[in-house]
């Protein structure tokens, strides 16, 4: 996983409402697809660019797939950005 698949993840409003969504703990897709008015095809292309950039977890239970926020990734893609202001290196 690279930085730009985090930043391309992050770029899109639905993925990150799904992320948001995800913040009060771990949701099926179903569940996620109900906060959604676009078609369940267009729905899973987000998730699986969510997986992509490991910003989401998914695991099977029975028929359902859970999703998982993954707050790790969102960690580091910060403190890259933070890296990128810090002006130690510049004294």
């Amino acid at each position: 996983m690279g930085i730009n698949t985090v930043f391309e993840a992050l770029s899109h409003p639905v993925r990150r409402k799904v992320l948001a969504l995800l913040k009060k703990g771990p949701m099926s897709a179903g569940d996620l697809a109900e906060h959604f008015d676009i078609a369940r095809p267009t729905l899973s292309v987000h998730f699986n660019k969510l997986k992509q950039a490991d910003l989401v977890a998914v695991e099977r239970q029975g028929n359902s797939l859970i999703y998982h926020l993954n707050t790790s990734v969102l960690q580091d893609a910060l403190a890259g950005i933070l890296d990128l202001t810090d002006r130690k290196d510049e004294e």
